[in-house]
């Protein structure tokens, strides 16, 4: 009973935050809002897969892949440096991963605005050195940039946890029967890793799909993402039954991920990859 109690604060929190705001977004998707009542309707879901919609989803998954795929390649071997130095020097580099990630998201993005802009610290520097000038903001690649920026820590650090809990035993086993350093690391660090890199690539790859501030800012409003047209819905036309459509379909999307990571982490376990 004293356990229940103290679970009771978590459960309330859970009903009033999160289940209740789910339920709100469903009735919003599945009625109609018109002057005579509301009435259940699969109009706005059906309107989801009109082309322009799935246009701007497969535009924002594209860039979300892409920008995943570059923290990937980046965080594996940050991490696993990171898990291979002396102890004593671990907690002041694992602190420089950290620390952005104490400040504010938009302050971090509008840092980048001042760097890259027609006038910013980039093109002075390009300027000094005898280049012209660069347009490095309001495209793709500025918007991939402040995605890899942005969500790389939350790549490192799953995959150098999942290091650090490799036994040291397993690889001084290979090594005894005979594996090379290469081998070592495909057969055993890497397949040990691989619930990191799913949880890793998990939680990269879903803000990225759901961004809007990064593609506003960086990209200038030039084209549109997910996360913009879920925002434009509810702000800018007031339409909270599509917009809530359009979030049915992004928790979905959402759940699917999480699913596919929960059950790759069930599959691993206990070193199964090897």
């Amino acid at each position: 009973m004293r356990r229940r109690f103290f679970a009771y604060p978590y459960i309330l929190w859970m009903l009033a935050l999160i289940l209740l705001p789910m339920a709100v977004i469903i009735f919003y998707a599945f009625t109609t809002g018109e002057a005579g009542g509301n009435r259940f309707t699969l109009s706005y879901i059906i309107k989801i897969f009109d082309m322009l919609n799935i246009r701007i989803l497969l535009r924002s998954v594209w860039l979300s892949l892409l920008a995943t795929a570059v923290c990937l390649v980046v965080a594996y071997p940050v991490a696993y440096i990171l898990s291979r130095i002396p102890s004593r020097k671990t907690p002041f580099l694992y602190v420089l991963f950290v620390v952005p990630m104490w400040m504010n998201f938009l302050l971090r993005t509008y840092a980048w605005m001042i760097l890259l802009d027609m006038n910013g610290l980039v093109n002075r520097f390009l300027v000094m050195l005898g280049f012209g000038r660069v347009q490095l903001m309001y495209n793709m690649s500025a918007v991939v940039f402040g995605m890899i920026y942005n969500f790389l820590p939350f790549m490192i650090l799953p995959i150098y946890t999942m290091l650090l809990k490799i036994p040291a035993e397993l690889v001084e086993a290979a090594q005894d029967l005979g594996a090379d350093d290469g081998r070592v690391f495909w057969r055993v660090v890497f397949p040990l890793s691989l619930p990191g890199v799913v949880s890793g690539v998990t939680m990269v790859f879903i803000p990225g799909i759901t961004t809007f501030a990064i593609s506003r800012l960086l990209g200038g409003s030039q084209f549109m993402l997910f996360g913009d047209l879920i925002e434009n819905q509810f702000i800018l036309l007031q339409d909270w039954h599509f917009g809530s459509a359009l979030s049915l379909m992004m928790m979905v999307l959402v759940f699917v991920c999480m699913a596919v990571s929960s059950g790759f982490d069930k599959e691993t376990k206990g070193g199964a990859l090897i």
